[in-house]
């Protein structure tokens, strides 16, 4: 959404750390800037926004399904003193890094300054076999008023509006093949904020019979061009050379003067020039896609405009001004439309130009201009300085690394493994994941860590918390934590999480994980210790896999080692227990109870104390873990299931009552090895689990996505509303079905739960 800013560092396109964030977060702090609707944000985040398979059927042949791409935000951009929010629709890697950047540095001496012409759109007419062609000429140029007339009357509410057609222009060709004459008329038709393509198109074929009868020719061709010469938008950038001085030692001069001399080339050399351009519409492209405009046709003109001269050069002009500072600047043609076709039908298209503010045509030409301008400034800053294949090296690896499966507490070791190895290969990232473990096993020795491990619930959620059966197994994913005396106070340091922060007494009343660990040293009575307590987080949050119980353990065990106070499990467990009611209000107990004696169990609370068994496990159990990304805060939808179990707590005791039942029948399947037993039973739970409103989109896609792969049954496990769901497999099969989610574009991990029939 455009807004006013006169500031560098405010300003509705300014959002700190926005890389950082989690797709969750980023939703939510467009929405406190009033950048998108509620409304908007839902669709986003349910994944509800994209084109329908039923209105892509509408708009071309043979339509099989739809395809996606990633969908970014192009940051900082301020432009003829507003701020604008930027959608990209992009799958290149650094194309939306590099433009937040570069528009950054632009605002920091008062951003961009950007224009466009009206916008106007041309329709050619051929005719041949006119006699004489002067004579033809002078005969349309005289009744140019009676063509224009005829041409708007076609259209009469666009002439309404301020558009229409204006005016002609007329071309005489030789042809090469034939050696016929050609006079060629232009009707130069204002659009408006319409693309314009069909309305020009009609007034083309509306006006042909006239122009055969003034020239005695013959009209053939008749149809609109798609070099929109006379819809220019331009724009401009003047950076200091102070603001150009950045890393590798390279002063704001040396970056200035390499980027004049990188766009030198491309003015003087088509091939340099070819790929400059493309770079150039690299960021023209990636708006005109988000914004529903036809990018094929704004490519074609640009390359066209590129050599108007009779040579093919560079869009770009980049020089220094007297004062020394860079000045960059670009002028190509733009006809885009902000009403009409593509733009209705397409519901991401209709958020997308709500995120700009709901532009006219020109201004969105203007917008469009600028971001080919900072894409051009990005790329040649790259060159000039670090190299652009670093750049894009980075972001490579982050996609190999997550290709190969990399978990999360290995993932930027093994990133920067590969960048400094050359081999961005997925081989080489699960060969460095290897290495990088076995390294952890060493270090421990040296520097102790307590455990715990997350957990999934295979089945009996939510039901486990009205005293019925559940069945839970650990996860090789794991919090750590420790403790190290300090001078000073109780620091808390959680470096993945950006936390940390001195806790202050429980008589303070602290919040979150503040408030969760004063209550610990409170009860440990170690308040009046000075500590540091560093937690090294790796089972992901908020996601239904037991982290804030996991947590919780591996603190308290951190803390008993550190302080010898040799807690029991029985201990931990119950200290545990504890923290998750603070955290989550009313949890049954399995989370801890799995993170402090990660062992597979069949669990229920019994009036409060936790009542367990180890699982006995027939065969081995393949199980794939399948994470949504969207974070599920559990104590919520702990807090609606009681809501809807007080309003009707008959009607919900029967519901548990069929999980319970679910419940003992998988455990005796996994008794026995049957696995397709275990699947259907699974089935049946996350049913039930649907009947309470627990399941997403998000969800739901990924257990349709296991069952086509070949899992025997999934479901979602933990609070549900996001998070995680579980899959069983067949032995064989985890890796086609952990891949099919992957595909799918979500994380997945696979555990294998090995035979014990005597637990």
């Amino acid at each position: 959404m455009a807004s006013s800013s006169t500031s560098p560092d405010s300003g509705g396109s300014r959002i700190p750390n926005f890389f950082k964030m989690s797709l969750a977060e980023r939703l939510a702090a467009l929405r406190e800037r009033g950048l998108l609707s509620a409304q908007d944000i839902e669709l986003l985040a349910a994944g509800e926004h994209t084109l329908r398979t039923a209105t892509a059927d509408k708009m071309i042949e043979n339509v099989i399904g739809v395809l996606g791409l990633p969908l970014g935000l192009g940051l900082n951009f301020l432009i003829n003193g507003k701020d604008y929010v930027v959608p990209l629709c992009v799958e290149e890697p650094s194309i939306v890094a590099g433009l937040s950047g570069a528009a950054r540095t632009a605002r920091l001496s008062g951003g961009f300054k950007a224009s466009a012409t009206d916008p106007i759109l041309i329709g050619q007419v051929q005719v041949v076999d006119m006699g004489d062609p002067i004579a033809a000429m002078d005969a349309l140029r005289a009744r140019k008023e009676e063509i224009l007339s005829l041409a708007n009357s076609l259209h009469p509410k666009m002439a309404a509006r301020g558009g229409g057609a204006r005016d002609i222009e007329l071309f005489r060709h030789h042809a090469p093949e034939d050696g016929r004459e050609m006079v060629v008329l232009h009707l130069l038709v204002d659009t408006r904020d319409a693309m314009g393509a069909n309305l020009v198109n009609t007034m083309c074929e509306g006006v042909a019979s006239l122009i055969e009868s003034i020239t005695s020719g013959k009209v053939f061709l008749r149809i609109l061009s798609n070099l929109t010469d006379r819809a220019l938008a331009r724009a401009e950038v003047v950076i200091p050379e102070a603001n150009l001085t950045g890393k590798g030692g390279y002063t704001g001069a040396e970056v200035r003067d390499g980027i004049i001399l990188a766009n030198d080339l491309a003015t003087v050399d088509p091939y340099r020039a070819a790929t400059h351009n493309k770079g150039v519409m690299n960021g023209v492209d990636a708006v005109a896609l988000a914004t529903g405009n036809d990018w094929r046709a704004i490519e074609a003109a640009a390359h066209a405009y590129a050599a108007r001269s009779g040579r093919y050069s560079a869009l770009t002009k980049w020089y220094k001004n007297a004062k020394g500072d860079l000045v960059g600047e670009i002028e190509l043609p733009m006809k885009v439309g902000t009403v009409g076709g593509s733009l209705e039908t397409n519901p991401t298209v209709r958020i997308n130009h709500r995120l700009l503010g709901s532009p006219g045509a020109t201004e969105l030409a203007g917008v469009m201009a600028t971001v080919g301008l900072a894409q051009n400034f990005a790329a040649l800053r790259a060159l000039a300085t670090e190299g652009i294949q670093q750049g894009h090296m980075t972001l490579h690896a982050r996609s190999v690394a997550t290709s190969a499966a990399i978990p999360a507490h290995l993932f930027e070791e093994v990133v920067e493994g590969l960048i400094e190895s050359g081999e961005i290969k997925v081989w080489k990232a699960q060969e460095l994941a290897a290495t990088l473990s076995n390294e952890r096993v060493v270090r421990a020795v040296s520097e102790p860590r307590s455990q715990a491990c997350g957990k999934v619930i295979l089945l009996g959620e939510h039901a486990v918390v009205y005293g019925r059966q559940a069945i839970a197994t650990p996860i090789p994913l794991a919090m750590e934590a420790r403790v190290m005396d300090a001078t000073d106070g109780i620091r808390v340091l959680i470096p993945r999480w950006g936390v940390e922060q001195r806790l202050k007494s429980i008589d303070a009343h602290p919040q979150g994980v503040a408030g969760i660990l004063a209550m610990l040293i409170a009860e440990l009575d170690l308040e009046d210790r000075a500590m540091d307590i560093e937690v090294f987080p790796h089972v992901p949050r908020a996601m239904g896999l037991g982290g804030s119980a996991a947590l919780a353990v591996a603190i308290v065990r951190a803390l008993s080692d550190h302080f010898r106070l040799a807690l029991s499990d029985e201990r931990i467990n119950a200290l545990a227990f504890e923290c998750e009611k603070a955290a989550h209000g009313t949890p049954s107990g399995v989370d801890n109870t799995v993170a402090t004696y990660g062992k597979a169990l069949k669990f229920r609370s019994i009036a409060g104390r936790p009542q367990f068994e180890p699982l006995v496990i027939g065969a081995t159990l393949p199980l794939v873990i399948g994470i949504t990304g969207r974070e599920s805060f559990t104590a919520n939808h702990v807090a609606r299931v009681r809501s809807a179990w007080q309003r009707q707590p008959k009607r919900y005791e029967q519901l548990f009552d069929e999980v319970d039942s679910l419940v003992e029948s998988a455990s005796e399947a996994i008794a026995r090895g049957e696995l397709a037993e275990l699947g259907e039973l699974m089935n049946l739970n996350h049913g039930l689990l649907n009947a309470l409103q627990l399941s997403t989109p998000e969800l739901e896609e990924l257990v349709h996505v296991a069952r086509r792969a070949g899992a025997l049954g999934a479901k979602l496990t933990g609070g549900g509303g996001g998070g995680s769901m579980v899959a069983v497999t067949e032995i064989g099969r985890q890796e086609a079905v952990m891949e099919a989610m992957q595909t799918a574009g979500y994380q997945a991990l696979h555990v294998t739960l090995p035979a014990n029939p005597r637990a």
